[in-house]
């Protein structure tokens, strides 16, 4: 997933002279306002971030943008492309440098400290935010430039642009009146307090949760994994215990493997219960306040609600086409965890056991039917998934498909904020030329939000000399006692491949303009799900999946196995997918007023007749996609949509005379879906790749659901 800063609108690029003015003033010595030094085009001052600079940036970088953007609505001169577009992409560079460090701390390396300075800054941010979207004359400004552009048409990307900016500004009520302004402002900054909360109450439950083991509650778990546990017991203080801490990643292979059913289900409620215990750390309340100020905004532009709102300008259009998707997978999903569940109770009679499936139980017995159906053992694949030897994996598809070389950067040359981060150069092959430089920051720490996300620190462009890229992946794989192999399981190298495609994405971007840069949320994410697939193919199986201990590549039986239950559990992955998409949407479509979340949850899934053996993957509560901010809100169906993409697009290779390796389909792919990025309307970019609209057809195929006939 992408790592969002903002939620509305900052104008960043290149610095003013006033902007250097200040970084040369002796009296500031802000570390977080400098411009960039060092190799490499500038890199962020990692070494030099400190808390209590925090407010103190922010506040100065958010007064500098904000006279940039008055010089720019009082320019007494006619507006026109120049004086007012692109003088709008070169503002607040301080700023966007200051967000670089506020994100590191918000998402890397949270305290209890920062989180007070975020609770402070969001109210503060927000009304940054509302002056700029709020500012008459600027708007007057661009929908002028915007309205000449109609008559008269720019360069493609500067068209692009254009129409961009205006429609975002138009979407945030630039054009209310003055009344309106006010109310959608403090709205605004209401929910940025909201969503801040929530972020904190779901990070409060992670930190504060944690299942303690001891020697004799181990069985089922393998040698690394309680390794790994014993270690994170270790870092809280508990040797000779073994900890499993209350994230995915340690939840995870705890609940596939091991044979305690009543520790299994306490992992399972401590981690389904984020945001859920009716504590000082609830979010229901918090969400119900959200969704009531989502709906009373929209309103002020005229919309019946928030999805109506969101969705004008993603791929889906409106509420109504996305659900259209759902709809059609729903049933299949549905269908298969029944029969799923039906194996697993199979098994526990056949074993003795006097038990119901219960969703602590899912992932449990799935593992046995795989080995019973398959004879596919997860812990025998994960030994030949070691993380090096897959971050070395995805460098092998980067230069075949990218012509990308990555080269270790010495430690100490760039600085990072934490010594697990490493630092790789990115170039190009054949020529040499930098591109940028990434940042791996791999493994689950204190402070540290849950899951994998992919973010960027400097973005390409040219439009005012060319810009570099710095692109970060983030993970949260359970860290390993030291000399001991990271392994992990295919669910999770999948994951780590996807967050590279967004470095990718970010790596191959083409674009002039920074606005460019930009994504529509049903689209981003194809990109990276695309690069999911590369995992599976032979060059990658046989020369980096090799044995953590006899460094022999996976055998061809094994590779077989993995193919042959490639559809595996999809009831389980879909459904647990595709009841929080619905959920997302349904909580923007219901009327707010009224709701009470618990019940509409309840209510919600058994209208959808879901499954009791499971739950969604992120229960409302701890739905952190849609309530710590706007990114993915009403646009979490985008994983689907993106997927109808992926499955069609992978079939494209498939079908190519060298396959996933085909350099023909490679640069086409390069050329229309990775370096445009938004600087050309994603339906028209994926038709140059493909000469047609996606089908539904290859991802029921992929799912081994059926194809629906119409």
């Amino acid at each position: 997933m992408l790592a969002l800063t903002a939620t509305v609108l900052f104008y960043s690029c290149k610095n003013t002279e006033e902007e250097k003015t200040m970084d040369n003033n002796k009296s500031t010595q802000n570390a977080l306002l400098a411009e960039w030094e060092g190799p490499f085009d500038g890199v962020p001052a990692f070494d030099k971030m400190k808390v209590e600079d925090v407010k103190p940036a922010l506040e100065k970088a958010m007064e500098l943008n904000l006279k940039e953007i008055e010089a720019i609505a009082n320019n007494e001169a006619p507006p026109t492309f120049e004086n007012t577009i692109v003088a709008m992409e070169k503002s607040g560079k301080t700023l966007d440098r200051v967000f670089t460090y506020y994100g590191i701390y918000s998402s890397n390396i949270s305290s209890p400290e920062f989180r007070k300075v975020q609770q402070e800054m969001a109210p503060k941010l927000s009304e940054f935010q509302s002056k700029i979207s709020q500012n008459e004359q600027l708007f007057q400004r661009i929908k002028t430039v915007y309205e000449a552009s109609k008559e008269k048409e720019l360069a493609p990307d500067q068209q692009r642009v254009v129409q961009l900016i205006y429609e975002e500004f138009a979407m945030n009520g630039a054009e209310l009146n003055t009344e309106k302004k006010k109310r959608y402002a403090a709205i605004n900054k209401e929910l940025s307090e909201l969503y801040t909360n929530f972020s904190n109450n779901v990070l409060a439950d992670e930190e504060g949760y944690v299942t303690y083991l001891n020697k004799d509650q181990l069985s089922g778990l393998s040698e690394p994994l309680i390794k790994a546990y014993a270690k994170a017991a270790a870092d809280r203080g508990k040797e000779g215990q073994y900890a499993v801490t209350n994230t995915r990643s340690s939840m995870d292979p705890f609940l596939t493997y091991s044979d305690e059913r009543a520790l299994r289900e306490k992992v399972w409620k401590n981690y389904y219960s984020r945001g859920d215990n009716n504590d000082e750390h609830d979010n229901k309340e918090i969400i119900a306040k959200i969704l009531q100020l989502r709906k009373e905004r929209v309103g002020l532009l005229g919309y019946d609600n928030y999805a109506e709102w969101r969705l004008q300008n993603r791929m889906a259009k409106t509420p109504e086409n996305a659900l259209q998707l759902m709809n059609a997978v729903w049933p299949a999903a549905i269908a298969r965890v029944e029969e799923e569940v039906a194996d697993m109770q199979a098994i526990a009679d056949a074993e003795g056991k006097d038990i119901i499936i219960e969703p602590w139980d899912y992932r449990y017995y799935a593992e046995k039917v795989r080995k019973k159906k398959y004879d596919l053992d997860s812990d025998e694949v994960k030994a030949y998934l070691q993380l090096d030897k897959l971050r070395e994996a995805m460098f092998f598809v980067a230069g075949e498909l990218f012509n990308y070389n990555f080269a270790t950067v010495a430690k100490g040359t760039v600085p990072v904020f934490h010594p697990d981060v490493n630092v790789w150069e990115v170039t190009d092959k054949d020529s040499g030329e930098h591109i940028g430089l990434w940042y791996l920051d791999p493994f689950a720490r204190q402070g540290k939000r849950s899951g994998a996300w992919a973010t960027t620190y400097r973005s390409h462009t040219t439009f005012n000399g060319k810009e570099t890229v710095l692109a970060s992946n983030n993970s949260n794989f359970v860290k390993p006692a030291p000399g001991e192999p990271v392994l992990v399981s295919w669910d999770d190298a999948e994951t780590f491949f996807h967050e590279f495609g967004h470095a990718l994405h970010f790596f191959s971007s083409e674009v002039k303009y920074p606005t460019l840069n930009s994504g529509v949320r049903d689209y981003t994410e194809f990109q990276s799900q695309l690069l999911e697939r590369w995992l599976s193919t032979d060059p990658v199986i046989n020369n980096y999946l090799v044995h953590y201990e006899t460094g022999k590549p996976m055998p061809k039986e094994l590779v077989q196995k993995i193919k042959n239950a490639a559809t595996f559990n999809q009831g389980f992955a879909t459904t647990e997918y595709l009841a929080s998409a619905m959920m997302d949407m349904k909580l923007h479509l219901a009327d707010p007023d009224t709701i009470d979340v618990a019940n509409f949850e309840k209510e919600t899934l058994a209208s959808l007749h879901m499954p009791k053996e499971l739950v969604m993957r992120h229960r409302t509560p701890q739905f952190g996609h849609v309530f710590s901010g706007e990114g993915y809100a009403t646009a979490y169906y985008g994983y689907m949509w993106a997927d109808v993409l992926t499955s069609d697009a992978a079939e494209a290779f498939a079908e190519a005379p060298d396959g996933f390796y085909d350099k023909v389909v490679a640069a086409k792919l390069v050329n229309y879906l990775f370096a445009p990025r938004n600087a050309m309307d994603p339906a028209e970019a994926y038709r140059k790749f493909r000469g047609r609209d996606a089908k539904i057809d290859a991802l029921m195929r992929d799912r081994g659901f059926p194809v629906p006939q119409n």
